[in-house]
């Protein structure tokens, strides 16, 4: 009889022990934040039972964002026993979206000048680098000299030129800080300019694919991620940014060590929409009128997505948008990465014949699940272009949600 007794006490220990540390697993890997559509509950896909606690009506309090009506805490227990974490739950309105997964081309025009470089200057006195010797750093963007704003790489060089060698003001941005410091030109002995030391740029252009159009507001968002300097890795800051018609004209089908492509070109100079932000989670604006002949889809909340089969919209020839299989993988509902949310498999034959999996140029391309748009695919695995990261959709559309030319349309 002891005996049992000793063994189920054992059974009981251990199981405490595990429940305990499941709990505590959960407190790690779910979030502090969650949405909820108006008038449900939260309630959280794991393969362990959470509960919580109803939303609260004196916790409740109004929020400024455009689409919340309010928000809470709820407290969040395994097995309806074991507390996990407080978490703060935001009620939301049901968003609806058209999926597009149409190419697009962007152009932007930065906000100041990106310093991409730092180089030495040959002189009469040996190589000098008047950069470097005041503090200017790759990555930094320049917005004024000697109080006047800059925005192209011609203006930066006449500057430096005109200066005849005086201490010039500069004033920078770094990391989203004010810097600023003083700069003395050097003669170059090469072609007897006077020079700064610096690479820098002031525009980018590339290839993508718009995600989603809401037809109440025309806004849009692409890519899922933002478009970042190729020297520096930083994302580039926005002053303007156009977005074009463009033609796909062939593919480089993606190997394991070497990302494949979309080639194409721009099949317009003529602008069909406007960009109004480069964000970490994509880029965003407004477009003249909708990309795609999709019917508008709600959006899904990132704890209504599940692991399995979904399907891809998206273009890899003239032939336009088409769906494709894919599964989820993995989802991460903690993740510190705001683009890297979930693992994505490609699936499709034809699409895996086609491209060999995820492809530069599909970026932005939307995820569906049972009749909901929960995401956009973001990155290859470049040792298995097969797989790769998707976004969450709730990250893109509080990205858009929040640029203000986009709230004032659509209060128009």
């Amino acid at each position: 009889m002891r005996k049992i007794v000793r063994f189920a006490a054992g059974v009981l220990s251990f199981l405490a022990l595990s429940a305990t540390g499941a709990a505590v697993y959960l407190n790690f890997t779910l979030p502090d934040n969650f949405y909820v559509l108006e008038g449900e509950q939260l309630h959280i896909k794991t393969n362990l039972s959470v509960t919580s606690s109803s939303l609260p009506e004196n916790g409740r309090v109004k929020s400024a964002s455009q689409n919340s009506v309010s928000s809470g805490n709820v407290s969040l227990k395994l097995f309806g026993i074991i507390p996990i974490k407080t978490t703060r739950v935001q009620e939301v309105t049901q968003t609806m979206l058209v999926p597009c997964g149409t190419p697009f081309g962007v152009k932007l025009c930065t906000e100041g000048v990106m310093v991409v470089g730092i180089n030495d200057i040959p002189t009469a006195a040996g190589n000098q680098n008047p950069a470097k010797a005041c503090g200017i750093q790759t990555g930094d963007v320049i917005t004024t000299i000697n109080g006047k704003a800059v925005s192209t790489n011609e203006e930066v060089a006449a500057l430096v030129e005109q200066s005849a060698g005086r201490k010039m003001d500069f004033s920078l941005l770094r990391d989203g800080e004010a810097v600023h410091t003083t700069l003395t030109p050097v003669v170059c002995s090469t072609d007897g300019k006077y020079k700064a030391g610096i690479w820098v740029r002031d525009s980018s252009a590339g290839i993508g694919t718009i995600t989603f159009y809401n037809p109440t507001t025309s806004a849009f968002g692409g890519l899922g991620h933002g478009i970042c300097d190729v020297d520096t890795g930083e994302l580039m800051p926005l002053h303007s940014g156009e977005i074009v018609d463009v033609k796909l004209n062939g593919i480089t089908k993606g190997q394991s060590g070497t990302p494949g492509e979309l080639k194409g070109s721009f099949a317009s100079t003529k602008a069909c929409g406007i960009v109004t932000a480069n964000a970490e989670t994509g880029i965003f604006g407004t477009l003249a009128e909708n990309p795609s002949g999709q019917e508008a889809l709600p959006v899904a909340l990132k704890q209504d997505i599940k692991e399995g089969d979904a399907t891809i919209i998206t273009t890899v020839d003239g032939e336009g948008p088409k769906e494709y299989t894919v599964t989820v993988d993995k989802i991460s509902l903690n993740s510190n990465h705001a683009t890297k949310n979930m693992v994505i498999k490609i699936t499709d034959p034809e699409l895996l014949q086609k491209t060999g999996g995820i492809v530069q140029g599909m970026s932005g391309s939307p995820i569906i699940q049972d009749g909901r748009i929960i995401g956009a695919i973001t990155h290859v695995f470049v040792n298995d272009p097969t797989r790769g990261y998707g976004i969450f959709i709730e990250n893109m559309v509080n990205t858009s949600l929040s640029q203000p030319e986009i709230e004032k349309k659509s209060a128009s």
